[in-house]
C-alpha cells in the first residue's frame, strides 16, 4: 500500500442484518400508533429492547414516508363580499 494513492482505497459499506426487522418494526408501530412522531418509536423501540440510535430511526421515517397528515385549516369565509 505504500506509494499507492488514497484516493483508490474505497469504503464499502456492510449491510446490517438487522435493518429490515427494524424498518418492518418502525412501520409496525407508526401503523399502531398513527400520532406518535419518529422520536416517541424511538423511545418504545428501546423500551423494548432495540439498541437503535435516534437518527437511525429518523433516516428510515424518512425513507418509508412515514409521519403525521398535514392538519388542514377550516375554511372560514369573511365578511368582505356582504356589504
Amino acid at each position: 500500500m505504500v506509494g499507492t494513492a488514497r484516493s483508490t482505497a474505497r469504503y464499502a459499506a456492510k449491510e446490517k442484518k438487522e435493518e429490515d426487522r427494524l424498518r418492518r418494526r418502525i412501520c409496525t408501530l407508526a401503523g399502531r400508533r398513527k400520532r406518535y412522531g419518529y422520536r416517541r418509536i424511538w423511545a418504545v423501540l428501546r423500551r423494548q429492547g432495540w439498541a437503535v440510535n435516534v437518527k437511525r430511526v429518523h433516516r428510515i421515517w424518512k425513507e418509508e414516508g412515514l409521519g403525521l397528515p398535514k392538519k388542514r385549516t377550516e375554511f372560514r369565509p369573511t365578511d368582505e363580499g356582504t356589504v
